[in-house]
């Protein structure tokens, strides 16, 4: 049986580019030109699992992505790191001069902001996807217009790249991860990275004994990022990316911090993709 797999925008997407890489290409993907749609496509059962960019070595989190999982009980299962090369794509014949609007993902204007500075007579429009722009461009022949895309997208929709790599910084990397409704069912001896949540008392050194715990347990913290409890004003949750290298180190750490956190949530067990 074939799996499917949402990805947030189309073909020639960098989304769809990691669906590629991570399934080796035995996979139908689910076209979802926004996260919320990619997570309804999870919960009506027309995917079964989904990609999804969680953050950016440029940009830094997507910090509504951390509230999908959270919110929808999705289970993260693995992860994939892509170099993210920009290029400014348009109809063949055409050159930037010619260009007067570009349009793409907020995302990706923001990582090539430095381009457009030197190039001040084009017009910055976000859209919601860098692919679907480079479709709608070779579909309706529109000229003066450009999308910030990958090769890929070039390939597929016969246009032709007008400046590569455009991004400010040239070591420019995503991190995807792999989401589900249900846990993943792998060894523990596979498992060397999780991504946890919780919430701790508003008191002083409450959060700096939670990194003790993880410390003295032997936990690496790669990754922490607050976000707002809506419900109530002023209080904040803490999503963390932890590795180790003993399954029973981190299993320790987890029945301590259980005790001692509020609102304690294992988002993910997997395999860290840098190990």
């Amino acid at each position: 049986m074939t799996n499917t797999v949402a990805i947030q925008g189309i073909k020639g997407s960098f989304h769809y580019e990691v669906a590629q890489d991570y399934y080796h290409n035995d996979i139908v993907v689910d076209e979802c030109l926004s996260f919320d749609k990619l997570v309804d496509s999870l919960l009506d059962g027309r995917s079964h699992q989904a990609v999804m960019a969680i953050e950016n070595s440029i940009a830094g989190s997507i910090i509504p992505n951390y509230a999908l999982i959270d919110k929808y009980q999705l289970h993260i299962i693995g992860e994939y790191y892509l170099n993210i090369n920009h290029n400014l794509l348009a109809l063949k014949g055409q050159q930037i001069a010619d260009i007067k609007e570009v349009c793409s993902h907020p995302m990706a204007l923001l990582q090539c902001k430095e381009f457009f500075k030197i190039h001040p007579h084009i017009k910055l429009v976000e859209d919601a996807d860098t692919a679907e722009v480079a479709l709608r461009i070779k579909t309706y022949n529109l000229k003066g217009i450009a999308a910030i895309a990958g090769k890929g997208a070039a390939n597929l929709y016969d246009l032709d790249i007008l400046a590569p790599s455009i991004q400010t910084i040239q070591d420019n990397s995503t991190r995807f991860v792999i989401v589900q409704t249900s846990n993943s069912v792998i060894s523990k001896n596979q498992i060397n990275k999780a991504s946890l949540k919780f919430m701790t008392d508003h008191k002083r050194g409450s959060l700096a004994t939670v990194l003790n715990v993880m410390s003295d347990c032997r936990l690496n913290l790669t990754k922490i990022q607050s976000l707002p409890v809506i419900e109530t004003p002023w209080k904040y949750a803490f999503f963390v990316d932890i590795t180790f290298d003993d399954y029973e180190d981190y299993d320790k750490a987890k029945n301590i911090l259980k005790l001692m956190t509020y609102d304690f949530k294992v988002l993910g067990e997997y395999k860290n993709a840098r190990s």
